[in-house]
């Protein structure tokens, strides 16, 4: 959420003296210019409405946000591009952000382990102020593109890496810096923003500005802002996955089975690939500790457990290709 407080020298025309007519009237100036931050005068009384109405009224606004991303599919569709071929290199998946903005980097990175069986290290989300910023706003930080820098250098950036900076006005210094920064260094860069002719899409390669226009409660950039933000890095932490082979078809052969619902959801999706007895799942896990995807290849492709870990390997992850090596040998 973008604070009408922050004095930072990084805003442009900024003096450096708060106060109306110094850099606290200079971002009030710059904050009027957005539209996520628009006042609706026909939802000044909002706090008369009944709760049924208010609930109403902010279930017509969110259904307007697929719409707005759906504007810009053919420009995420090219950022997940571009993100799938550099982790297929080895490269990571780092989103950064301060606030809300953060918050819900730090959330789809850390859906991804247990979804597809990522490292931790391989898609990370950064928040300006550290993990102490979940929960508790730190003063200043989304301020300094220093910080930024900073956060990046200690993940040891490589050009391999991808950067997504997310910031619902688009001026947000930190994911603003960390963009820069990243770009400088060779890395691929994704400005998610939901204002038009953003700053933050601008530092970017590829600049995806889902604008989702004033809020029901104005300046607060959790609500449609949010949605939009959320149901963008969904697209594409898994579409990327999709893209790196961690599913097959839409079942989640990559799920990390670390408790008891995901080892029943493990057997059922070798049985949804396969069709085969639980007797012949159980067998298959066991040989493959309890791996879903080398398991639905010795089933599928009748090998065992050592063998499927070697044509999973020799195809990079991706079971229809380690398929299609076994039916041409």
């Amino acid at each position: 959420m973008t604070s009408t407080t922050d004095a930072n020298t990084d805003t442009p025309g900024a003096t450096g003296t708060p106060g109306a007519s110094g850099t606290y009237g200079e971002l009030r100036a710059q904050l009027a210019t957005l539209t996520t931050e628009a006042f609706r005068p026909e939802l000044a009384e909002i706090d008369r409405l009944s709760t049924e109405e208010i609930a109403r009224i902010m279930n017509g606004e969110d259904a307007t946000v697929p719409a707005a991303v759906a504007e810009r599919l053919p420009q995420i569709a090219a950022a997940i591009d571009a993100t799938a071929e550099r982790m297929a290199r080895g490269g990571r998946l780092i989103y950064a952000g301060a606030g809300t903005a953060g918050r819900l980097g730090v959330l789809d990175a850390s859906e991804c382990p247990p979804t597809f069986n990522t490292d931790p290290a391989e898609v990370v989300g950064l928040i300006a102020g550290g993990p102490s910023a979940m929960v508790t706003a730190v003063e200043g930080a989304e301020d300094s593109k220093e910080l930024a820098a900073a956060d990046l250098d200690a993940l040891k950036l490589t050009a391999d890496d991808t950067v997504v900076g997310i910031s619902a006005s688009g001026r947000t210094p930190y994911a603003i810096g960390a963009v820069e920064h990243a770009r400088a260094r060779g890395a691929l860069t994704i400005g998610l923003s939901c204002n038009a002719d953003s700053a933050l899409a601008a530092a970017a390669e590829h600049g995806l500005e889902v604008v989702t226009g004033p809020e029901l409660l104005t300046g607060s950039t959790r609500l449609k802002a949010g949605t939009a933000q959320k149901l963008v890095l969904n697209m594409i932490s898994t579409v990327t996955m999709i893209r790196l082979g961690k599913t097959y078809g839409n079942l989640m052969v990559d799920v990390r089975a670390s408790n008891e619902k995901l080892r029943a959801r493990s057997r059922h999706i070798v049985s949804l690939a396969t069709g085969a007895s639980d007797t012949a799942i159980e067998a298959a896990l066991a040989a493959t500790d309890g791996e879903v995807k080398n398991a639905i290849l010795v089933i599928l492709g009748q090998v065992d457990g050592p063998t499927a870990a070697r044509l999973l390997t020799e195809s990079d992850g991706h079971l229809r290709a380690a398929l299609a090596a076994v039916r041409t040998t």
